[in-house]
């Protein structure tokens, strides 16, 4: 048997074909485009994940169509917080708010004044990223809209719904809602009155390595399987980059350097660390949490360099070689779409210090590495706050493929990361996994093992690991006074 993982980002899907003993025998991925209609909005059209989403499969299906035509289960990863509100005839009633959307701030405050308790029973503090935020945002600025709301769904289960029939979500994804008992893996229906919402408008809840319904058979004739592929309930992209990583068991960690940053670490039971704007959510798979420390802007700081630059990424990182000897002259705070861990605030913007007539392409290009990476020091403070040390952690993700990023980052956090090849296909690997799981019943265990083959390791140099903390103590002060957009 073989298994799909189609892996719904904000930049792109991606998906990949794998077979019983694991390996990607195809991989494939279609570009997304995101609106910003106005300051601070982040949206995209859900029409068009659907259409990236069947191009993707006949892609997979052109590259390998016999392994393709015998696949047995779908899993589904995706991008994580967004509002795709359907009416009575499942249709959308305006585009996606997406998880880096910052219009919901004000609503922020006006959900945990309406219920005390929001932070005990979802582990999380109300952030504008946050689905239901969004709700009341919608609810007090299209009334029209939120009236015709009859199903308020994530992206993933949007793209399950179009393909399967049915209105389906697992415990990862739905933990960043703020509708979930996350320590009890059940909607809590005070949440949900707190937007406005009952149980109806919500889609039913599985685990993520359990059935989550099967394609409708006249797509899967369309697109030629033998039988309609049963879907499994997938993962939240980080989650199932953990599911892909093998980072299952309590205390493993990864680093993910996508569009946003993630530090995660896997907790044997529900930990909340609110306080800190650290995320407590459900893993996909039955009884395991995780931990994340959230950076709205990463990989997407250097794709915003290269654009102002007008080099390219690759062009731009090689201009500074495999490694970075000593800090840059200059620092960089990496707000561009605000900032969770620890701020919680939409409303910082990001800037270069230590601007001078000498300061060169490469100076700058190094001090948006540096930056990105200070953002992440910040979170693994938060998380070892009140909490274990993080000992070391694997890196995924488009910008882990840099070395010299990766240096960086080990230096900043004096922390070892290894980088597996095998590890690449990340967050749709993992929704292949749970494909495998929701069809053959397997234990996790056995199937969600940490990669294997060949592997590059970033270890601290104690050199610059001491200069990076001097710079990191400077560019904390720098961070503190960060320009608002208010």
């Amino acid at each position: 048997m073989t298994y799909i993982g189609i892996d719904l980002g904000t930049s792109s899907i991606k998906a990949v074909l794998v077979d019983d003993r694991q390996r990607v025998l195809a991989t494939t991925a279609r570009e997304l485009a995101v609106a910003r209609p106005a300051p601070l909005w982040s949206e995209q059209a859900p029409a068009d994940w659907i259409t990236a989403t069947l191009e993707v499969l006949r892609s997979l299906r052109a590259t390998a169509p016999q392994d393709f035509r015998r696949c047995a289960g779908i899993g589904l990863s995706g991008q994580m917080h967004g509002a795709v509100l359907l009416d009575e005839r499942d249709q959308p009633l305006r585009p996606c708010i997406l998880w880096n959307d910052g219009r919901a701030a004000a609503e922020c405050a006006e959900f945990e004044a309406a219920e005390p308790q929001s932070r005990a029973i979802t582990g999380n503090i109300a952030m504008p990223g946050f689905t239901a935020p969004k709700l009341l945002w919608v609810r007090k600025h299209e009334p029209d809209i939120f009236g015709r709301t009859r199903k308020v769904l994530l992206p993933k289960a949007y793209l399950r719904l179009v393909l399967t029939g049915e209105a389906i979500e697992e415990m990862s994804d739905a933990s960043g809602t703020l509708w979930l008992d996350t320590g009890r893996r059940d909607w809590s229906d005070t949440m949900l009155a707190t937007t406005g919402l009952d149980r109806s408008h919500m889609p039913a809840l599985v685990e993520g390595s359990q059935a989550a319904g099967r394609m409708r058979p006249e797509l899967a004739r369309e697109l030629g399987f033998d039988t309609p592929p049963l879907f499994a309930g997938g993962a939240g992209d980080n989650a199932a980059g953990a599911v892909g990583l093998g980072a299952v068991a309590p205390g493993s960690s990864f680093l993910s350097l996508g569009t946003s940053g993630v530090l995660w670490r896997t907790t044997a039971g529900f930990e909340p660390r609110a306080g800190s704007a650290v995320h407590a959510f459900c893993h996909a798979l039955p009884e395991r949490w995780h931990q994340m420390s959230v950076h709205l802007s990463a990989a997407a700081s250097l794709n915003w360099w290269a654009a102002i630059s007008g080099r390219s990424e690759a062009a731009l990182l090689s201009e500074l070689g495999a490694r970075a000897e000593q800090p840059s002259p200059v620092l960089f705070t990496p707000y561009l779409s605000g900032e969770r861990t620890p701020h919680n605030d939409p409303q910082l913007r990001g800037g270069f210090t230590g601007l001078g007539h000498e300061t060169d392409r490469p100076a700058m290009t190094q001090a948006v590495l540096e930056g990105v990476a200070f953002a992440f020091r910040d979170g693994k403070n938060a998380l070892e706050t009140e909490g274990e040390p993080i000992r070391e952690a694997m890196a995924i993700g488009g910008g882990a493929r840099s070395d010299t990023w990766l240096s960086i980052l080990a230096d900043v956090l004096d922390l070892p990361l290894s980088r597996y090849r095998q590890a690449e296909a990340g967050a749709a690997f993992g929704a292949a996994r749970l494909a495998r799981l929701a069809c053959t019943g397997e234990e996790p265990d056995a199937v969600c093992t940490p990669p294997s083959g060949e592997v590059d390791i970033f270890t601290p140099h104690p050199t610059r690991v001491a200069a990076y903390a001097q710079r990191y103590a400077l560019w904390r002060r720098v961070a503190e006074i960060s320009p608002p957009l208010r």
